[in-house]
């Protein structure tokens, strides 16, 4: 668990709270705020479940290149050819 992810678990639970004293004392402007903070928290867990993920890939390609640079370079060349072809409409 990065600090994305444990902030986003903290604002989301914050922002429950608040909409929960929301309702409680029938105050819509704190009901309002703790669903923002609600949707905020959110995403930030979200980003930082989808950074955690990311990063082994990111490892392994960077070993790849590390292991075996000729072969990184032909698939980059390959790539790239691709990317001009597709971008020019053939």
């Amino acid at each position: 668990m990065n600090s994305d992810t444990l902030t986003g678990t903290t604002t989301d639970l914050g922002g429950k709270l608040k909409e929960g004293l929301g309702k409680a004392f029938g105050d819509d402007k704190l009901r309002a705020e703790g669903s923002a903070d609600r949707a905020e928290g959110t995403v930030q867990k979200t980003y930082g479940e989808a950074k955690d993920s990311v990063r082994p890939l990111i490892d392994q390609a960077r070993r790849f290149m590390n292991e075996r640079p000729f072969a990184a370079a032909a698939v980059g060349g390959v790539i790239g050819l691709a990317l001009l072809n597709t971008l020019r409409g053939k």
